[in-house]
């Protein structure tokens, strides 16, 4: 989740209120920065008042886990360069950065530089990037054992173009100390270019030349993978965004001629890309296409072009994801999907939700939460079972959810029933 997400007007206005506890494993609350004296620290001005909302979903659901990301620039250019330029600066930042995610109960941390070597010297940047997360890890299992707490966990976004992945990482090192990485295989394509291309397909089209062959997922994880990153380590990068073109004349497919972006959101405000909740509106009244090539869809109107993601490539992608074993998938961003089921007529996280099922997730639950007043059954049910899901064998439209003794009671989707065999809802 964005913390600039909460000045956007009216329905796209979002904040730790608006998350589902049970949507995601992880929640990435973005963005810190680093200050002069290298120290992590907030950027809103209620950032801590929103960490604390975020935490509180971990009273819903104390199963899941939250970090806090740092990265962004300081008049264009990246706060990391000075941190890790010196031993001294990068373990300044290192103390603070345990004790501000200890402070504000945060589980891990999530390295946004992007990218290393993109605003400084390339092999260097490329070393201090090793160095810090090599020293980052080494800090948070000594800052467990000495306090015995659980290990803050470790991970980083990383790039999906294959120039930038050579010149930024040294692949080996950095996967062995990383807990997970997010590929951010999206904006492989936008208005910054003179033709329609897609902002996050899964092949390359026919109509691909030079590098361009490679801005797809599939080339982009691949080479991670030729790298020698291990699998169960990388997350698929699933946007709830699009991104727009304006066209330059009658053409209006994949490659047709365009001069800049569409017009704004009423809600992101920024040319170039709309939200999926934005994208609904447009789509009520536009043309909608598929692209076969790479299983993804498009939509136009009038000069308005957008290439976008919906549940159909999420379910193309997430089987590509599954084949090459990769270790889950991460979204870009919570408050980009019709996080409030008011405009796609689909329920609240449409998109979301339909990744969750088609990685074999329950779909969004509802929760129940044990009374404390009075003992009853269900409340009872998880009272010396292990941790995991259980059918209900009084209702197989829902199932429980054990977690420390508590129980959670969710329920399937409308016309799906709970199979203990997959620990999951399907059709009867």
């Amino acid at each position: 989740m964005t913390n600039w997400a909460q000045y956007r007007p009216s329905s796209g206005k979002f904040s730790p209120d608006n998350i589902d506890p049970f949507l995601c494993t992880h929640v990435i609350y973005a963005l810190a920065s680093i200050n002069s004296f290298n120290q992590i620290s907030s950027i809103e001005w209620n950032d801590v008042q929103q960490y604390g909302r975020l935490s509180s979903l971990k009273n819903v659901n104390p199963a899941l886990k939250t970090l806090l990301s740092v990265g962004g620039t300081v008049n264009g250019i990246s706060p990391f360069i000075a941190m890790v330029a010196k031993p001294e600066n990068r373990a300044t930042f290192i103390r603070s950065a345990i004790s501000f995610l200890r402070t504000h109960n945060f589980d891990g941390l999530n390295l946004a530089w992007e990218y290393p070597g993109h605003n400084g010297s390339p092999k260097e940047d490329k070393e201090k990037f090793t160095l810090l997360v090599t020293e980052l890890s080494t800090a948070f299992e000594d800052d467990a054992k000495d306090n015995r707490k659980t290990q803050l966990l470790l991970s980083a976004n990383v790039a999906s173009f294959r120039p930038t992945i050579e010149r930024a990482y040294e692949v080996n090192k950095i996967s062995a100390r990383l807990d997970f990485m997010n590929v951010m295989t999206y904006d492989f394509h936008g208005h910054w270019e003179d033709a329609t291309a897609h902002n996050s397909p899964l092949y390359h089209s026919s109509l691909d030349s030079g590098s361009h062959i490679h801005h797809n997922i599939n080339s982009s994880v691949s080479y991670w993978l030729e790298l020698g990153a291990p699998s169960q380590k990388l997350l698929l990068g699933f946007p709830t965004y699009g991104r727009t073109f304006r066209l330059h004349g009658a053409a209006s497919g994949l490659g047709a001629p365009s001069n800049g972006p569409a017009a704004a959101g009423p809600y992101t405000g920024t040319a170039g890309f709309w939200a999926f909740y934005e994208i609904c509106d447009f789509t009520s009244s536009a043309t909608i296409e598929w692209i076969s090539e790479q299983e993804v869809p498009y939509a136009t109107s009038a000069s308005s072009w957008v290439g976008y993601d919906d549940k159909r490539s999420f379910s193309s992608k997430v089987q590509w994801m599954t084949e090459k074993n990769l270790g889950g998938a991460h979204v870009w961003t919570l408050d980009m999907d019709d996080f409030s089921g008011g405009f796609c007529s689909a329920g609240s996280y449409p998109l979301i939700n339909h990744l969750r099922m088609s990685m074999g997730f329950s779909p969004k639950p509802t929760t129940t939460p044990a009374p404390t007043t009075t003992r009853d059954p269900v409340a009872d049910f998880c009272r010396g079972r292990p941790d995991g899901l259980y059918e209900n064998p009084a209702d197989k439209s829902t199932y429980f959810q054990c977690y420390l003794g508590n129980t959670y009671l969710h329920r399937c989707q409308p016309g799906l029933i709970y199979w203990d065999s997959c620990k999951c809802c399907n059709w009867p």
